[in-house]
């Protein structure tokens, strides 16, 4: 496999037609090597645009949708990010490119200690991967200037708000299947939020987040 031209094909025919259309955001995904993240076992699926089995029920998303989350949250060099849902890092990796800091949660002990390992290889040293369950909130660190959830939750986390800045965003995947919003809140106030729901999408679910009850009498 040509994996520079896989790349490519990638960025041109998944990224940029899901408009994603941010230079830096499509530099980035040119540069920070994809396929160093991905389990031994699929590299080959490296640049597919499908979700990528990491084991212990978890799995890598889509390219399209890691790019288009982190187009849109709009990390400045200047912020803090909170990341729930390592994996095996890449999106943290991403992230960090962008930010000052990136503290990422994952549950699984297994993927925590794949993610540092990732992102020691790749030589990011601002990314930290800390082994936690998000769905409790934060491990301290915070006010955060954003939260990225890598993965879909039934309703808005609303404990994690509290953990942003004024001015902050957090921004996840909400909903059932088969369709699924992507939801941007900003922290406008103290106690003032703006939620947009930019595009529909699909995502696995992160662990532990609460589900309502779908019964009624």
């Amino acid at each position: 496999m040509n994996i520079e031209q896989a790349r490519f094909n990638m960025i041109e025919q998944q990224i940029r037609p899901w408009n994603v259309l941010d230079t830096e955001v499509l530099h980035l995904l040119s540069v920070v090597k994809r396929e160093d993240f991905v389990p031994l076992a699929h590299k080959a699926l490296a640049f597919m645009d499908m979700e990528i089995p990491l084991g212990y029920g978890q799995s890598m998303l889509a390219p399209r949708l890691e790019a288009r989350l982190l187009q849109d949250a709009m990390v400045q060099k200047h912020e803090k990010v909170l990341e729930i849902g390592a994996g095996s890092g890449f999106m943290a990796a991403l992230l960090a490119h962008r930010a000052q800091r990136v503290i990422s949660l994952e549950i699984v002990p297994e993927l925590a200690a794949m993610a540092r390992e990732n992102l020691q290889k790749a030589g990011i040293l601002n990314a930290e991967v800390r082994q936690f369950d998000g769905a409790k909130g934060t491990p301290g660190d915070g006010p955060f200037d954003v939260i990225v959830l890598s993965g879909s939750v039934a309703e808005v986390p609303h404990a994690l708000l509290a953990h942003l800045k004024v001015g902050g965003r957090l921004i996840t995947i909400v909903g059932d299947e088969p369709v699924m919003r992507t939801t941007l809140v900003t922290r406008t106030g103290e106690a003032d939020f703006i939620t947009t729901q930019p595009w529909d999408t699909t995502a696995p679910r992160l662990l532990n987040f609460p589900e309502p009850s779908h019964f009624r009498f």
